[in-house]
């Protein structure tokens, strides 16, 4: 399913804080997994930044992770301010799309 881009700009974060509150994770792994949940269109690009964005607010830590099999990778961790951050913008969001839905499935009267 094609998401428009700038709606997905504006819940990139979110999403992000939910994933890395999961499980942390390093960006390449963040991205498969948006993908394999319908961000198909989802560049790397674009989550690098969002990233590096979170980290730098303070909502997110890193820690460099070496691999005998690989590079080293940068895994990011929930801060508590990300953990506060995430809690709320899951409410706002929730109660946005409540507030959309309510208008684009409201019924006019006959």
């Amino acid at each position: 399913m094609a998401h428009d881009a700038q709606m997905l700009k504006g819940v990139l974060s979110l999403l992000l804080l939910r994933l890395v509150g999961d499980q942390d994770d390093y960006g390449y792994a963040l991205v498969v997994r948006l993908r394999e949940a319908g961000f198909t269109e989802l560049t790397e690009g674009s989550v690098y930044p969002a990233l590096t964005r979170l980290e730098s607010a303070g909502l997110l830590d890193s820690r460099l992770v070496r691999s005998a099999s690989g590079p080293a990778r940068k895994y990011y961790v929930l801060t508590a301010a990300g953990q506060s951050e995430a809690t709320r913008a899951l409410d706002a969001w929730t109660t946005l799309t409540a507030n959309v839905d309510h208008v684009l499935n409201r019924r006019n009267p006959a």
